[in-house]
C-alpha cells in the first residue's frame, strides 16, 4: 500500500519541565500518526550532565519516563508512535526503563534508541578540550531508519531538535539525503512545532488578539511528500495558528536566511505561509541546500562557583544608597571571588502608591573557582549589614552556599567523524552515515534593500504598535526577528530598522557586533547581538539570562511610525 499524503506530527514538550499532561491532551485530542518531545536544550545538557555525575544511570529527564507510564497504553492503542530526545546522555538507558514499564504494563512496545553524538570520551582528540559534556547535532535518518524497523519508541540523544519531525516524515515518505527540498519543509514544521505552545499564541507579540489562551493546545504539522506542511492544532482547544503566531516561530533562534543542520541546509528566506483556514497555516515553497561538512557540538564545561545576594532599596537616594551597600560589602567580603558584579535595577518610581513600587533591586553576584570565595561567608557579609548599612535595608532571601555553575560554548567537528548509531528493536545496531551532499555553499545574494520612500506625516509611538518580535539566546549570543504584516510595513521596517537604530534603540548592544539579516518573505529582519549573554545562560547574570524580552524591550522603544500605519494595526493576518 502506499502511505497516506500526509503525515501529522504533534508535538507534547518544547522543554524539560513543559506541561505534564499535553502527552495525553494530544493523543486524546485528536488524530496522530506521531507524537514528538522536545526536552533538550544547552541549559538542560549542563543540569543532565551534572545529574550524571552523582549519578552514572541517570542523564535523562525523569519526567518522560512518567508521561510513558500514565500514556504509553493510549499511545499504542492509539497506534501513535512516540519520537523523543529525552534520551539526553543516556538513551540507551532510557529506553530500557521505557522497556520496562512497557512489560509492567502487559505491552508489547518495540524500542529503539539512537546514539553516537556523546563526544565526551574524546574531546581530546578532537581539541574539544575537557567539557562536562560534549554532545554532536545528529539528523533524522537515524529515527528513520528505527522507524523503518517497526519500532513504537524511538529515544534519541542530541539530535538537532526539527529531526524529530525530519525522521518521521523521511520514514513516512521514503525519502533519501538527496531529496533537499523536502528535508528542507520537514525542518521548517520541525522548528515551528518544536518549542509547543509558542506556535499557538505562547510568548505571541499580539497576544491580545488570540481569543482564549488560558491553556493553549500543543501544534501538529500535517507534513506532505514534498515537503510543504500545515501547521495546525486539535480542535477545540484554547490559543490560536495563525501566520503571525508562525512566523514569530519561524523566527525564533536563528541567524541568517541559512539555518544550518546535518541532512540539510534550509533557506528561512524561501518559506512562503498562507492562512487556509481558522488555525491552519501552510508553508510552501522552502529550498534546501546541501548541509556543512562539519557537525556543531554542544560543549558545557564546569566553570566555578557562583553565589549572589539581592538587595532592596526603597525610596530617596537609591543611588546613593546603593553605593554604600557596595562598598561596606565588598570591604567585609573575608576572601575575594575571582570576580564580582553588581546590577542596580530601578524599578522604583517617584512618589509610589506602594512601597513595592517605590522600591529598587540591588544584586551583587560572585564568581570563583574556589567554593569558600562564595559560599555563606559571602551571602554572610550582605546579611552582617542589615542593621549597618542604609536606611531600610532588607534582602530578597536568606543567605545560602554557592553552587557549581558551567558555561556553554559551541564545537564544530567533521561529519565523517561522529558516529550516528541506531540500536533497532531487535538489537541490531546500524550506523548511519553523514549526508553524501554535504559541502560548502555558495555567498548568498542579499536582494535588493529597500529604498527610502515618502510615507507621509509620522508619529511617536512604540515599534510594537505595528511590529512583532521574537527573541531568545544562542550561547552567549542573542537573536531578535522583528515583523510586520503587510509589503508597505516591511519596506518601512526594512528601511528604519538598521543596525545603527537597533544600537541606538537598545543602549546594551552598543559596543557588541550586531549582524542584521533580511528575511523578505517573512516579512521580517533578524539580529543577532553577539556576547550580549557573556558565556551563555548557565554563567549569565542579566536580568534576562536567556534574551527572552529583549524583542518585548525593543517593541516598547519609541520611533516615528508612519501615521498611515496607525489606521490599520488591526488583528487580521495576511493570507
Amino acid at each position: 500500500m502506499s502511505a497516506p499524503s500526509v503525515v501529522r506530527i504533534g508535538n507534547a514538550s518544547g522543554f524539560y519541565g513543559d506541561r505534564f499532561a499535553a502527552v495525553r491532551e494530544m493523543l486524546e485530542g485528536g488524530e496522530l500518526d506521531f507524537l514528538t518531545g522536545d526536552y533538550l536544550a544547552e541549559l538542560t545538557m549542563l543540569i543532565l550532565g551534572r545529574d550524571k555525575m552523582k549519578h552514572p544511570d541517570r542523564g535523562y529527564p525523569s519526567t518522560f519516563l512518567r508521561q510513558m507510564r500514565e500514556n504509553l497504553a493510549l499511545a499504542h492503542e492509539r497506534g501513535v508512535r512516540i519520537v523523543t530526545n529525552a534520551g539526553g546522555l543516556n538513551p540507551s538507558g532510557l529506553a530500557d526503563q521505557i522497556r520496562s514499564v512497557a512489560a509492567e504494563l502487559g505491552l508489547e512496545i518495540r524500542v529503539a534508541h539512537v546514539d553516537g553524538d556523546d563526544l565526551v570520551g574524546r574531546a581530546a582528540e578532537l581539541g574539544l578540550g575537557s567539557p562536562l559534556t560534549a554532545n554532536a547535532y545528529l539528523g533524522g535518518f537515524g529515527i528513520a531508519a528505527a522507524l523503518d524497523a517497526g519500532a513504537d519508541v524511538v529515544v534519541t540523544g542530541r539530535v538537532t531538535d526539527a529531526s524529530l519531525v525530519v525522521g518521521p516524515a523521511a520514514h513516512h515518505f521514503g525519502w533519501q539525503p538527496t531529496d533537499l527540498d523536502p528535508l528542507a519543509g520537514a525542518v521548517a514544521a520541525g522548528h515551528v512545532i518544536e518549542c509547543g505552545t509558542q506556535a499557538t499564541g505562547g510568548n505571541y507579540a499580539f497576544f491580545g488578539e488570540i481569543a482564549d489562551l488560558t491553556h493553549p493546545g500543543f501544534p501538529l504539522a500535517e507534513v506532505a511528500a514534498d515537503g510543504s506542511s500545515v501547521i495546525t492544532k486539535h480542535a477545540g482547544t484554547g490559543g490560536a495558528v495563525t501566520v503571525g503566531t508562525v512566523t514569530a516561530q519561524l523566527l525564533y533562534e536563528i541567524t541568517g536566511p541559512r539555518y544550518l543542520g546535518p541532512d540539510v541546509t534550509t533557506r528561512m528566506d524561501s518559506i512562503h505561509l498562507e492562512q487556509v483556514d481558522v488555525d491552519r497555516v501552510r508553508m510552501s515553497g522552502v529550498r534546501g541546500e546541501r548541509p556543512p561538512t562539519t557537525t556543531k557540538v554542544s560543549l558545557n564545561f564546569l566553570a566555578g562557583f557562583r553565589n549572589e545576594v539581592t538587595m532592596i532599596l526603597t525610596g530617596l537616594d537609591i543611588e546613593d544608597k546603593a553605593a554604600l551597600a557596595r562598598e561596606q560589602f565588598e570591604s567585609s567580603l573575608p576572601t575575594k571571588p575571582d570576580s564580582v558584579t553588581w546590577e542596580l535595577s530601578r524599578l522604583d518610581r517617584p512618589d509610589a502608591p506602594t512601597e513595592a513600587q517605590a522600591s529598587a533591586l540591588l544584586r551583587v553576584v560572585g564568581r570563583s573557582t574556589d567554593p569558600e570565595a562564595v559560599g555563606r561567608g559571602f551571602s554572610a557579609a550582605a546579611v552582617e549589614l542589615a542593621l549597618a548599612s542604609y536606611p531600610g535595608f532588607s534582602l530578597t532571601a536568606p543567605p545560602t552556599a554557592g553552587a557549581p555553575f558551567g558555561v556553554y560554548e559551541p564545537g564544530y567537528v567533521d561529519a565523517d567523524l561522529v558516529q550516528h548509531r541506531v540500536t533497532l528493536p531487535d538489537g541490531t545496531v546500524a550506523t548511519i552515515p553523514p549526508s553524501p551532499v554535504r559541502g560548502s555553499l555558495d555567498p548568498l545574494d542579499p536582494g535588493p534593500a529597500t529604498g527610502p520612500g515618502d510615507r507621509g506625516p509620522t508619529t511617536r509611538a512604540p515599534l510594537g504598535t505595528i511590529a512583532g518580535a521574537r527573541s531568545g539566546d544562542k550561547g552567549g549570543s542573542a537573536n531578535i526577528g522583528v515583523w510586520v504584516r503587510d509589503e508597505e510595513q516591511f519596506a518601512w521596517l526594512d528601511e528604519t530598522l538598521t543596525v545603527d537604530a537597533l544600537r541606538e534603540l537598545l543602549p546594551e548592544t552598543t559596543d557588541l557586533t550586531v549582524t542584521r539579516h533580511r528575511l523578505p518573505n517573512l516579512l521580517a529582519v533578524n539580529f543577532v547581538i553577539e556576547g550580549i549573554l557573556g558565556r551563555g545562560v548557565a554563567d549569565n547574570v542579566r536580568f534576562d539570562p536567556q534574551a527572552k524580552g529583549l524583542g518585548e524591550w525593543l517593541r516598547s522603544r519609541v520611533v516615528d511610525i508612519p501615521v498611515s500605519f496607525m489606521t490599520h494595526t488591526g488583528t487580521e493576518d495576511r493570507a
